[in-house]
């Protein structure tokens, strides 16, 4: 009998030992395989050096091994995966696979499987694009322990070559290649679902040993010598190059290369503000520190400023090739990044951000694209009102009136966009119409602009900007608080209007599978909270207190970790009912997924719970944040709701779903929360919007 092994990737198995027979050479068959899709986005750890000689991250999967591994930029990966098979004579089986956290951002992973025990530490080297991995195999007599390697050269999974030469395992894309060199007692290079290691290691021997395979969706094979031994892939522009730097990668030892990775973080943290006191225990202290260095090791090497959404490619963007939206740079994104970095004590960091932001800015209109490559290149053609205005309230928070011309043109856009503030794409990008957050970041974005006028001498301008925010706040709730809603006899604010009319039954698809037709008077939000957090509106205003109540009924999910927010109603940004994934073109009305919760708008709601002067139940939510974590220390995008899908397992309210972990903007609002908490105010509120809209800033 043969087994069927599961189809996760990160699998580390057990295969039958049989009887050896002649191994098969030459050039392997099977071209060009099969096409796999990025692996699973729920992540259990990030690991990168602190230094811009080396150019190379990797991701932990969760199922065990290294998952996507990113070069030269985090723009994109340069592998799929690297992970580790086992053989034995006594059958075929799964390990039990536990991800630990050590100093820095440094990560083991510990495989235990009938009778045998691996452990695997993992680090990249800083001197160079490298990674090393460290293993320890404890088996009886007779098991055999392998290295699967599956690139993606050039952030393409097709078309790779390779061969095997001087010992190790070469692979090349055009101008990238990867070397895999390490202790080896056989290797191979095939076709994914052809003639691949995993596929061969079904019979429980190393059958098939073949020197080279054309270009194609190649994985490469490794017999590891034990009990112990250390691999080192490493990336260049030529495969002599990749050699040449995984051979001193293994000469400086894991020993060395380990202590210098851990150096580096350690001086990033020695280097921050002190983790401050309200992180009662010391998970929620760890986890400040773990949410510091994701966010630093979220920032591209070679284009600085350059932070990334997350390392991951959940659901159907797993099948994008090249990778897809999480591993560009958003505007939207790249804001709260740099306000945890504030947070955080990283100013630096802040700073670089805000640099490459006017450094994309628009010439023709000085907007912001909705996303773009690291190197600054637009991709997605979209246009969001708040990432136009966020910036501007990022140089103000940062002091960088050196940035007036720059914040002059996107502020000039936004007083000049027909029907603004009514956006083309809002917060969640997926619809239009008149938003209380995007009329918030809005307003937020031209005070601040005016104070920067000012500052400059501009008075023309400063008045204009000021009289275009008092007039959008004079009008908000009038574009967008219904008072005939279902929802409550008193008036709330809703996610968005399409007409400017709150009270008008207008109907649109909300999309991502979601319904078809749906009143808007029947869709809310709460990210209306920035109103409140940016200075807006006071936490007291009588139709914010009812939207709280409105958005804890219809969204809150109350779980043992704590209380959790959707992001909107009838949401379908999820994995579909069953639990397989999100899919691109699921047709409106489907209602095949659902979204699930999103613990960065718990983080939200504790800064409006700080504003409100409600300093415990903040608290409470920053401790709800902490129990989200997934293995690792890693902070997902989403966490599964009470109605996670039937008959299947680890589903438990509260925890990570397969969502993009980590987030880097769920990290930034734990920082900013921890943050506010220990001072008592919301500190990113721009104490100059304050001022004119609640008649004080912050103390």
């Amino acid at each position: 009998m043969t087994p069927v092994l599961p189809a996760l990737p990160a699998l580390l198995v057990v295969a039958l030992g049989l009887t050896p027979a002649a191994p098969a050479t030459g050039a392997a068959p099977g071209a060009p395989g099969v096409d796999q899709q990025y692996l699973p986005a729920d992540k259990s750890g990030l690991l990168t050096s602190r230094t811009r000689e080396s150019r190379v991250w990797a991701t932990v999967q969760r199922e065990g091994g290294l998952g996507e591994i990113f070069y030269p930029t985090i723009g994109g990966p340069s592998a799929r995966s690297l992970t580790f098979a086992v053989t034995s004579r006594d059958g075929l089986a799964t390990a039990v696979v536990r991800t630990e956290q050590l100093d820095g951002l440094r990560f083991r992973q510990t495989f235990d499987g009938a009778g045998w025990h691996l452990t695997a530490d993992y680090a990249t080297d800083p001197a160079r694009s490298a990674v090393l991995v460290d293993l320890t195999f404890a088996a009886p007599r007779g098991y055999g322990l392998f290295a699967i390697y599956d690139p993606a050269l050039g952030n393409s999974r097709g078309g790779d070559s390779g061969r095997t030469s001087g010992g190790a395992l070469l692979a090349t894309d055009g101008g990238v290649s990867s070397a895999l060199a390490g202790s080896f007692t056989a290797t191979s290079s095939g076709f994914a679902g052809t003639s691949d290691g995993l596929t061969d290691l079904r019979d429980g021997r190393m059958d098939w040993r073949y020197s080279s395979a054309t270009a194609g969706n190649l994985v490469q094979t490794a017999a590891l010598r034990g009990p112990h031994t250390t691999l080192a892939l490493a990336f260049a522009g030529s495969a002599a190059d990749a050699l040449t730097t995984a051979r001193q990668s293994l000469r400086d030892g894991f020993r060395t290369v380990s202590r210098h990775y851990a150096y580096g973080w350690k001086s990033y943290l020695a280097g921050l503000a002190v983790p401050p006191r309200v992180l009662r225990t010391a998970a929620q202290r760890q986890l400040y520190r773990t949410s510091a260095m994701i966010l630093a090791a979220s920032e591209d090497k070679i284009h600085p400023g350059a932070y990334v959404a997350a390392p991951a490619s959940p659901w159907a963007f797993g099948t994008d090739d090249p990778s897809g939206p999480y591993h560009l740079v958003w505007a939207r994104d790249l804001y709260q990044i740099a306000t945890g970095l504030i947070a955080a004590g990283d100013r630096a960091g802040a700073h670089r951000a805000l640099d490459f932001l006017f450094g994309v800015q628009q010439k023709t209109d000085g907007s912001f694209p909705q996303n773009s490559q690291v190197d600054g290149t637009p991709v997605w053609g979209g246009l969001q009102l708040d990432e136009v205005a966020l910036p501007i309230v990022l140089a103000y928070q940062l002091g960088r009136t050196d940035t007036w011309p720059q914040v002059r043109r996107a502020a000039d856009f936004l007083v000049s966009y027909p029907q603004a503030p009514f956006t083309p794409q809002e917060r969640w990008e997926n619809q239009s119409g008149y938003s209380p957050n995007t009329i918030a970041t809005t307003i937020a974005g031209l005070v601040c602009a005016a104070s920067i006028a000012r500052g400059h001498g501009d008075q023309s301008s400063a008045r204009r900007y000021l009289a275009t925010a008092d007039s959008w706040r004079a009008r908000l709730k009038s574009w967008t608080v219904t008072t005939n809603g279902p929802y409550s006899t008193r008036p709330y604010f809703l996610r968005l209007t399409k007409d400017g009319n709150p009270n008008a039954g207008t109907t649109y698809t909300i999309g991502d599978s979601g319904p078809a037709g749906v009143d808007q008077r029947t869709v809310v939000d709460p990210s209306f909270l920035d109103l409140v957090r940016l200075g807006v509106l006071p936490p007291s205003d009588a139709d914010v207190v009812t939207t709280l109540a409105v958005v804890d009924a219809q969204l809150g999910v109350a779980t043992s970790r704590g209380f959790f927010w959707h992001r909107a109603s009838f949401d379908g940004f999820g994995e579909q009912l069953d639990g397989s994934q999100w899919e691109y073109n699921e047709p409106d009305g489907s209602l095949v997924s659902r979204g699930r919760a999103w613990p960065l708008l718990s983080g939200e709601r504790g800064e409006y719970e700080i504003a409100a002067g409600d300093l415990r139940t903040a608290s409470s939510r920053l401790a709800a944040m902490a129990r989200a974590t997934g293995p690792g220390g890693m902070l997902p995008e989403q966490v599964w709701d009470r109605t996670p899908p039937a008959g299947r397992g680890r589903f438990a309210p509260g925890t990570p779903t397969f969502s993009a972990t980590p987030l880097a903007w769920t990290h930034a609002q734990y920082l900013r929360l921890a943050r506010d908490l220990a001072a008592g105010r919301v500190v990113e509120q721009p104490a100059v919007v304050a001022d004119r809209y609640l008649g004080r800033g912050p103390a």
